[in-house]
């Protein structure tokens, strides 16, 4: 393979390009750039570091990667961009380094899809074979974990968590951890019980999705506090991976997880974590109803 670097681009001298790069026309690649093997960077699209692409990555038109963050606190500090390989950043989506109070790198991993207009800020951390659909957002220092998907313009604020397989509904706002495995959706945001489709396709035993429905139903609906809950859960499903994760997850939250369900107590309309009908409501962000597009993802 040839690298191939259209005469309209402009690239910096000290960036460098591995074997089988793609520049597109008007592209502008920055200082203390480092481009790997196979990716395409397209035309209009910026890229500025220090920054280090992987492998096989795809930069669509007038994506901006590698940015200065977004905050006020930083003053030109050194600060990084890592993405690992075969990565998607679709047109107008956005990318930014990280800041010096707040570890000094964004990362990100492999295979993941950022489709139009999604924003990654500083200091973010986001896993591998993760989706954010268009609009999506990241603040700054979110963690978002291994296959996690952030529906079209939702909003996760600075410091929360998405768990690993977790889906966030289109049009939410996060303000607190978003269980693993688990479906949360809206504007004020609840849970819709276990990720049952979106595990099956990614491979998760039919067991372990067992287990994870009554996990879910110990820590939200039993009338049990968090501490009993993780007891029960310890108690009946200990050993399993997922459930054992889920727990870890749990304990480590230092801003609270989104636990309330989508109906108050007494009210018709409302589910269990089973996906059952009933009325119960967990205690956590207010339980009122989330309406429509929980779906399995």
């Amino acid at each position: 393979m040839t690298t191939h670097i259209h005469p309209t681009a402009v690239v910096d001298p000290s960036a460098e390009l591995a074997v089988g790069v793609r520049v597109g026309p008007l592209a502008v690649i920055g200082p203390r750039v480092v481009v790997g093997e196979g990716t395409e960077i397209g035309a209009s699209a910026c890229v500025e570091g220090p920054t280090r692409l992987g492998k096989g990555n795809h930069i669509f038109s007038h994506a901006c990667i590698g940015f200065e963050p977004q905050d006020l606190k930083f003053e030109g500090e050194e600060v990084f961009l890592e993405v690992g390989d075969n990565n998607h950043f679709r047109e107008f989506s956005t990318v930014h380094r990280g800041t010096g109070v707040g570890g000094g790198t964004t990362r990100i991993g492999d295979d993941n899809l950022f489709m139009a207009y999604s924003h990654v800020a500083h200091d973010s951390q986001v896993g591998s074979r993760c989706v954010l659909v268009n609009g999506a957002t990241l603040a700054g220092h979110v963690e978002v974990q291994d296959d996690a998907t952030i529906g079209a313009n939702s909003a996760i604020h600075q410091f929360c968590r998405v768990g690993r397989h977790a889906y966030i509904g289109g049009y939410s706002v996060i303000t607190m951890d978003a269980l693993p495995f688990v479906k949360t959706v809206g504007l004020k945001a609840v849970t819709y019980g276990v990720n049952n489709v979106g595990l099956r396709r990614k491979g998760v035993p039919r067991e372990s999705i067992k287990h994870l429905r009554r996990a879910l139903r110990l820590l939200l609906q039993k009338g049990l506090n968090t501490s009993q809950a993780v007891e029960a859960m310890r108690a009946e499903l200990a050993g399993d991976p997922e459930v054992d994760f889920l727990i870890e997850f749990v304990l480590s939250a230092k801003r609270g997880f989104v636990k309330a369900l989508p109906g108050r107590r007494g009210e018709r309309g409302g589910s269990d974590p089973d996906g059952e009908s009933g009325g119960a409501s967990a205690s956590g962000v207010s339980g009122e109803p989330g309406g429509s597009g929980a779906d399995d993802g």
